[in-house]
Formats: C-alpha cells, sequence, structure tokens
C-alpha cells in the first residue's frame, strides 16, 4: 500500500491510500499498527510528509561508488548522524536556504532511501529487521557542506538539521510491496538533469544490517526514521562544484516509491 498523508476540505490531517486525481480513498486507524482503508474519497488540498519522525538517523558513506568518488575508504561500521526532526518538510515544499548559507554557495543535495521503523525495538537480529520496518519514502538529505565542515566544527549536524533541509514523500510504501529493499533504482534531478543515479544495490551496509546495528543497546521508537546514505553524484564533489539555488527544482525519484519534488527558495 502507498500511505499518503493530507490536508483535507475541512482542513484536517488525514491518512489515505490510491491517491489519484487529487483525491485519496481514507484510512483509519494508525499508521505503525493497522490501516483500514475506508473506501471513502477525499479531496486532497495539501500533501503532508507521510510520517511525522520521532527520530531521525542517518548513515554517512554507505554507497562503494561514493565512497570512491569522495576518495574515502570503505568504512568497517556505519558511520551515524542525525538531523533535527524540525528539518522535515513535504511534498512541493521549499527547501529554504538559510540566510547563514548564502556567504557562499554551500548547500547540496542528497538521495537517499529512507526507512520508517514500525515498532519500537532494540537488539534485533538481522535476519530478523525488516520485520520491524513499517515502511520506505524517499529522502533528501540536502547538506550545508561549510556548516557540515568547518562552521560545523567538524560534527556534521548542524549543517544538516537547518529548517526544511529533511525533505521526505511522496507516501509511505509498505514492505509487501518492497520486498528487496537492496533492489531499487534511484534518480536524482535538478532542474532535469540527472545528478544522482543507482541501486541500492551499491550500498556498503545493507538495510537489515543498519537496522540490526543502531539497535545494538539502544531502542529505537516507532516513528524512527534512517537515511541509508546517498549514491555517487553529489554536488560539492563535481568539478565545477554544483549547488542548491533558489529558483532550482528537485525530483527525486526510488522505483516502487515515487518521485519527491521541492522547489528551493533563498532569503528575501
Amino acid at each position: 500500500m502507498k500511505v499518503i498523508r493530507f490536508i483535507d476540505e475541512q482542513n484536517r490531517a488525514v491518512m489515505g491510500c490510491d491517491y489519484r486525481d487529487d483525491t485519496a480513498s481514507l484510512l483509519e486507524g494508525e499508521i505503525f499498527t493497522s490501516l483500514t482503508d475506508t473506501a471513502s474519497r477525499a479531496a486532497v488540498k495539501k500533501l503532508l510528509p507521510p510520517v511525522v519522525p520521532t527520530n531521525i538517523l542517518c548513515i554517512g558513506l554507505n554507497y562503494h561508488e561514493h565512497a570512491r568518488e569522495t576518495g574515502l575508504e570503505v568504512p568497517r561500521y556505519p558511520t551515524l548522524f542525525m538531523k533535527n526532526i524540525a528539518a522535515v518538510t513535504g511534498p512541493k515544499d521549499p527547501i529554504e536556504i538559510p540566510a547563514c548559507c548564502m556567504k557562499k554557495p554551500e548547500v547540496d543535495y542528497e538521495i537517499e532511501l529512507a526507512v520508517v521503523i514500525g515498532r519500537d525495538v532494540k537488539d534485533v537480529a538481522i535476519d530478523q529487521a525488516l520485520d520491524c520496518v513499517a515502511g520506505y519514502t524517499v529522502a533528501n538529505d540536502v547538506s550545508a557542506r561549510r556548516w557540515q565542515g568547518k562552521a560545523g566544527n567538524g560534527q556534521w549536524i548542524r549543517g544538516k538539521s537547518f529548517d526544511s533541509f529533511c525533505p521526505i514523500g511522496p507516501c509511505l510504501v509498505t514492505p509487501d510491496e518492497i520486498r528487496d529493499p537492496q533492489a531499487l533504482e534511484l534518480t536524482c534531478r535538478l532542474n532535469g538533469e540527472i545528478m544522482q543515479q543507482a541501486n541500492t544495490s551499491d550500498m556498503i551496509f545493507s538495510v537489515a544490517e543498519i537496522i540490526a546495528y543502531l539497535s545494538e543497546g539502544t531502542t529505537l521508537p516507532a516513528g524512527t526514521i534512517i537515511l541509508t546514505g546517498t549514491p555517487s553524484g553529489v554536488g560539492f564533489i563535481r568539478k565545477p562544484p554544483v549547488y542548491l539555488n533558489g529558483g532550482d527544482v528537485m525530483e527525486l525519484e526510488i522505483e516502487k516509491i515515487g518521485t519527491l519534488i521541492n522547489p528551493v527558495t533563498e532569503p528575501t
């Protein structure tokens, strides 16, 4: 099932499926327990992020080709950082470049498969890790590179956590429709030009391995979003570098999930 969250004509935040022609079939229940299709259709005024996260955990340097393009060694263990949950924004919402990132171009894009944990989990084994997944969505790990490096004093969280720096959507796809998360095509387009194109089979650590690793001695609450890393083609590696500017449009597409579209704006 492809689940969306949206604002209906009564200005309520509701969930739905079978989204088409600006309407959706309303769902009842809880997204992390059980959902029932009511077969009652409602107008979709505005799409929302498909999940309200409790936590955003991110894995860096998790594609072989991305490691090669950066010249960094393949990590022995997943590289973990976090994003502020306030960075989340939804489909068609703007990625807002803040004034503190306008001193020089620095804001970059990163297409990522996002995994949503469906129940509190701790110390889960690799062969059981996918049973904890509520669904998958598309994420853009928007990154301010100067803040990620020098201005963030070498810590990544600051440069990854500005408002609107975590677009997700357009929907949450339940695991029955994605049996193998390691066989999905990813395509990132900037103003119609392909910037990143890869397959999740190039991941260094699989989705199951990441969940098992992150849950060691640590509770992952239901609603935790895990960003699983970006493939090669990011902007700061390119010659010349490519950074986001006001007026740009990002289209991030993952097979079996859909396309996440966001415009880019600058402070006026």
